[in-house]
């Protein structure tokens, strides 16, 4: 069975329609139905129900969508792993900007002073979601996340690291003296913040859902993408933000930034080293491995 037969049938599915099908497929309307035709006719079943207005699945073409998904994921790995068998060992590796700024100098500062020839390695700096997808592709060998909702594992190799303590902190010139404080005392101040999707964003939406609030409160939510620009805004006493401590750490010693704690918020978040099961690691790859674990150890 071809490919892009497969991919036919679920783009029409998702598009509803053999015309918009053909149109994000850049192909004839009659190539589309063409394909369509020759896969009931393989198969034996009408995968198509075309009574409706919009395009629908059969029974048959419900069972044959999931198995469609699935063999196009298949295939996407087995030309991964044939393209890797004429390249050298690399290290593909994903992880949150926040993991990546705190903890990879020092992780890569360990493993370049065994591997110092090594010119493939591959980082990238995600948001949870997008590196367990990709990882799931076989894009990235392995990733780090942090996480405080519950996440499909299945399919993984786990390795629990040390929690993630997730504070606000302000500039000392902003006057919010006590390390503990409550919502109303931080809701007047700007509040500095990644995107939509980031773990920080996403914990301090949580946060405030959970304690009958609303991330609206706060006196306005600036977002950047750089974590270096915020931490350097609340420095400058522009505002607060609520970000992982080791980020902030050498800060709070050095009375650049205070810490705040929240009563009945949750400050801290899961941290887990992952891998995909169904990918042999390599020597190059579980060195590496065996230098994060070592960092926290």
């Amino acid at each position: 069975m071809k490919s892009n037969y497969l991919q036919t049938y679920i783009t029409t599915i998702s598009a509803g329609s053999f015309s918009k099908a053909a149109e994000s497929l850049r192909v004839t309307q009659s190539a589309v139905s063409r394909r369509i035709q020759q896969l009931e006719e393989q198969y034996g079943f009408p995968l198509i129900d075309r009574s409706g207005s919009v395009l629908v699945p059969t029974e048959a073409g419900r069972i044959f969508l999931e198995k469609a998904h699935k063999m196009l994921t298949l295939e996407k790995v087995l030309l991964h792993e044939l393209s890797m068998l004429n390249k050298k060992e690399s290290v593909g590796f994903g992880c949150s900007p926040a993991f990546g700024i705190a903890y990879l100098p020092q992780i890569m500062k360990v493993f370049m002073l065994s591997h110092s020839t090594v010119t493939g390695m591959n980082f990238s700096f995600e948001v949870p979601d997008k590196v367990i997808e990709e990882i799931h592709e076989g894009n990235y060998q392995a990733g780090v996340i942090e996480h405080f909702e519950d996440y499909d594992f299945k399919g993984f190799e786990i390795s629990s690291l040390p929690d993630d303590e997730v504070i606000f902190v302000s500039s000392p010139c902003l006057t919010i003296d006590r390390q503990y404080v409550t919502i109303d005392q931080l809701v007047k101040f700007d509040i500095y913040m990644r995107k939509e999707g980031c773990c920080f964003t996403k914990l301090l939406a949580f946060n405030m859902l959970n304690n009958g609030r609303n991330s609206n409160e706060f006196a306005r939510t600036i977002v950047y993408d750089d974590l270096h620009l915020i931490i350097n805004s609340v420095c400058d006493g522009s505002g607060i933000t609520f970000v992982s401590r080791s980020l902030v750490d050498h800060h709070i010693q050095q009375g650049a930034l205070r810490e705040h704690r929240l009563p009945h918020f949750l400050h801290t978040q899961h941290r887990k080293l992952i891998l995909k099961k169904s990918i042999s690691a390599g020597p190059l790859l579980k060195d590496f491995i065996d230098c994060i674990l070592a960092v926290f150890a």
